[in-house]
């Protein structure tokens, strides 16, 4: 079903002079000409026709490919954009407009794309100029490689290699050289690239309706940049696959769209067409770069990643590869201002992956101290059955965290809860030095972030961390009740500080705080430490249980309702007492056995 596309926008009619007008006030470097509506021409504010003393290069075409091409005016690359209406070539006197404002005595080079409006329009714009005393030259670009060579008069489309071309051709401007010899630097920049597009959606133009032409769970291979018919229509694949087939087709030595041969040099681009995430083309980047180096033989020298020569809000995404060698890889890296041209790696690059530095207390401690001792000792003994009851309670409720989570929040609570859990389990088995109990709270904070993840894996961290710290101002190997429950303490009041709960917020703290309130009390009181601690487990399933009365004001459950909320605890704060309480009973049960 056809329906209306969404747009912000005012009159569709007006969008291309309302974006060039946005375009000068966000750069002040540009200017445009009062041409409005017939002429549209953007212009670098230092490049007057008058006096410029270099060669003007200018391209343009039909608006709707942001930021091409008006965002690449600037020094170093374009002096001049001509701006047509959306998909539609610009006009002769448009493009005219565009030469006389910026051409002097060097000349001007013109780069079209290889639309039959746009050589139409500016080779027409060329001869006039030339019989206006203009010294004018002209390099049509046809990169497109989705479509069988051509046997008619329109040749290969103009996609994203353009603006390679581009640079290519302001660098050498800016360098002084002749109008013929950036002509020919351009001509070949163009004859060395190739380019392939892959769409999952048709662009809508403003003010009319979506097209249905791509049906859910299709993409299409070489769509072109105005929304026109591509190659074929095929089911989605991974983007492994869409890579290896773009590449297959850019680089086949069948149809030689490009003269690249294994051992080469090569710029890659990946460009997205107007509404593919950042995320989804850097996935395709990093997918490209290998499979061109491994399976075939190239040297990748430069990669560019972004949105460069999009289709209004086309999802999708082309890949450009143009041969390079050393001139041509000055030309790219050279100084631009053109605001939308991208910071690209030049020269050697480092290593992309380099190993995960180790924490201080792995790094400068002896492969003994922090692996499982070969005999435990009474503290390492009772600790391992702590750890060993806590974490299978949390094993054992993960559904029921879930199904709780579901309700008040993203519903992972209990398989964030067990991801923890298990590698708690495993690492205690491999490495935990259980003998000091301080670098074993350590290394539970160290599974808990490398395992968690989100803001439970963080605070939990935090909570061994702190606890840690605490644990660690004890110069003694053995440990207290009372530094037990001093270090409890400390961790709560570091989970306070740094994510801003506290009692009554409906969090794990409301499962802690009592806990810890009547740990400190009953061993103040006297009471032997296993009776304070599973006193103190009492108060910290009796506060879980509590939070069902309580507001939540912090985390995704301070955006549910009260009424929901009512009807079941804090997932958090149950997760939380579980393991406390199962804790405390392990080691009462452990001094049981033991008298």
């Amino acid at each position: 079903m056809a329906f209306q596309g969404k747009k912000l926008i005012n009159n569709p009619n007006d969008v291309v002079t309302e974006f060039i007008e946005g375009l000068v006030e966000t750069y002040p470097e540009l200017q445009y000409l009062d041409g409005f509506p017939e002429v549209k021409v953007v212009i670098r504010a230092d490049a007057s026709g008058t006096t410029y003393d270099k060669v003007a290069v200018i391209s343009g075409g039909g608006s709707g490919h942001e930021p091409a091409h008006a965002g690449y005016v600037g020094e170093g690359m374009l002096t001049a954009a001509i701006c047509g209406d959306v998909f539609a070539s610009p006009s002769v006197d448009s493009i005219l407009a565009g030469i006389r404002a910026v051409t002097g005595p060097m000349g001007c080079l013109l780069i079209v794309k290889n639309y039959t409006g746009d050589r139409l329009n500016f080779g027409l714009a060329a001869e006039q100029a030339r019989s206006e005393g203009y010294k004018i030259e002209t390099v049509i670009v046809g990169d497109d490689c989705a479509l069988p060579p051509p046997r008619g008069i329109s040749g290969r489309r103009g996609l994203a290699g353009t603006i390679l071309v581009h640079k290519v051709a302001g660098a050498a401007a800016a360098a002084g050289l002749s109008l013929a010899d950036v002509a020919s630097e351009a001509q070949r920049a163009s004859e060395m690239v190739g380019t392939m597009g892959v769409a999952l959606s048709v662009c809508t133009l403003p003010g009319q309706v979506t097209s249905d032409r791509l049906g859910p769970g299709k993409m299409e291979l070489g769509l072109g940049i105005h929304g026109e018919p591509g190659a074929a229509v095929a089911d989605l694949q991974p983007v492994d696959v869409v890579v290896s087939h773009v590449l297959n087709q850019i680089l086949s030595l069948e149809t030689n769209y490009v003269p690249i041969t294994r051992g080469n040099r090569v710029v890659l681009m990946i460009n997205g067409l107007g509404a593919t995430p950042v995320m989804e083309l850097m996935i395709a980047a990093g997918k490209t770069v290998p499979k061109l180096q491994l399976e075939f033989g190239l040297a990748v020298e430069r990669v560019y990643t972004g949105s460069f020569m999009t289709s209004l809000d086309m999802a999708g995404f082309s890949i450009s590869i143009m041969k390079a060698d050393q001139n041509l890889l000055q030309r790219l890296d050279a100084p631009t201002k053109a605001p939308h041209w991208p910071v690209g790696s030049s020269g050697n690059r480092p290593p992309g992956k380099i190993p995960v530095p180790l924490p201080p207390s792995r790094s400068t401690k002896s492969e003994e101290s922090l692996s499982r001792p070969l005999q435990l000792s009474e503290q390492g003994r009772i600790l391992e059955v702590a750890i060993e009851a806590a974490v299978n309670s949390v094993i054992d409720m993960r559904d029921s965290l879930n199904d709780w989570d579901s309700k008040v929040g993203d519903g992972d609570c209990g398989s964030t809860m067990y991801r923890g859990a298990t590698a708690i389990l495993d690492d205690m088995k491999k490495y935990y030095p259980l003998n000091d109990a301080a670098e074993t709270v350590n290394e539970i904070g160290s599974s808990v972030s490398r395992a968690m993840g989100g803001t439970s894996g963080v605070l939990y961290n935090i909570f061994c961390k702190a606890a840690y710290a605490k644990l660690k101002a004890n110069p003694d190997s053995a440990v207290t009740a009372k530094q037990w429950a001093e270090a409890l303490e400390a961790a709560i009041a570091a989970v306070s500080k740094y994510g801003g709960a506290s009692a009554g917020y409906r969090t794990l703290l409301d499962a802690l705080i009592p806990a810890s309130a009547v740990l400190k009390e009953r061993l103040s009181a006297g009471d032997d430490p296993c009776t304070a601690f599973v006193l103190s487990s009492e108060a910290a399933s009796a506060g879980a249980e509590s939070t069902k009365d309580m507001a939540a004001q912090a985390g995704r459950s301070s955006y549910v309702s009260a009424a929901i909320l009512a009807t079941v605890p804090d997932p958090g704060a149950m997760a939380a007492a579980a393991w406390y309480r199962a804790a405390a009973l392990a080691v009462k049960a452990k001094y049981e056995r033991a008298s």
